[in-house]
């Protein structure tokens, strides 16, 4: 039991390595990881990924806070709705088989992995990392400096909440590849700032998500504690370095890695 511990916070230093090199979406890795390299379910893994994400999601929300990026209205409303579509997402999790579960992760995982592909593809070639906006229901107020708020919006961003809070249950996933990519279609805030609010809407929806999952008697803390402070510590060792290697080409090493594992994932369920 004890090397399985030190084990699982081995993993857990190389997830908060590459949260710290890739932001918050390098944790979607962290299923995979604990699948492998401890032989866990999909079920079993999905919480314990969720608790590494959403430690990593809240440091960078804090520092979004101190420096005015999040949009913590915005960011409430998501994560309200995203917590309470989240047990509808864990029990969805506990009637899937293993094998059809690790399968929709794997879809998943390459979607999310095609997106950083060509999101640095864009910085790459100079363009701007938002995407061409045509309809922003959620617009920022220029006097106050705040999103007015609407019924298209309010309806944008609870969708938005619903969708990440679902597959945060089912998968253990944070959600950032859904919710950056709708607050850049819905609103016109800069992308510091949408990453910033995207954070913050992970830290509390996968805090919501871990206490499901502990009092539906799911969460093996035995694994979960070990591997969540090996990526804590992981991602402070590793946070100096990421000014230096940190960019695009690294995004897409990783989103290399990343479709790689999800084959791997896939592999294993379709050739027993």
């Amino acid at each position: 039991m004890i090397e399985h511990q030190v084990l699982g916070a081995g993993l857990g230093a190389v997830i908060g390595g590459v949260l710290a090199l890739t932001g918050a979406g390098g944790g979607i890795l962290a299923v995979p990881l604990l699948v492998f390299g401890l032989g866990l379910s999909m079920v079993e893994a999905a919480p314990i990924g969720l608790l590494a994400v959403g430690l990593a999601a809240a440091v960078g929300a804090v520092l979004g806070l101190r420096q005015g990026r999040v949009r913590y209205r915005a960011a409430l409303l998501i994560a309200v709705i995203g917590i309470v579509c989240a047990p509808l997402g864990l029990v969805l999790a506990h009637r899937l088989p293993n094998g059809p579960l690790a399968l929709v992760f794997s879809v998943v995982l390459v979607y999310a992995c095609l997106r950083i592909w060509r999101k640095a593809k864009r910085e790459l070639a100079g363009e701007s990392a938002c995407a061409q906006r045509q309809i922003m229901p959620c617009v920022l107020n220029p006097l106050q400096g705040r999103l007015r708020w609407t019924l298209p919006c309010a309806r944008a961003l609870a969708l938005t909440g619903a969708v990440s809070g679902v597959l945060s249950g089912l998968l253990g996933v944070g959600g950032g590849f859904v919710i950056i990519p709708a607050l850049n279609r819905y609103t016109n805030l800069d992308m510091k700032s949408i990453v910033a609010t995207s954070l913050a809407v992970i830290a509390l929806v996968s805090a919501g998500s871990v206490v499901s999952a502990s009092l539906g008697g799911v969460m093996h803390w035995q694994v979960g504690a070990p591997f969540a402070a090996g990526a804590v510590l992981g991602l402070l060792a590793a946070r100096p370095l990421a000014a230096k290697l940190a960019g695009p080409r690294l995004q897409q090493l990783f989103a290399l890695v990343g479709i790689a594992a999800a084959v791997s994932l896939a592999a294993k369920v379709l050739l027993g």
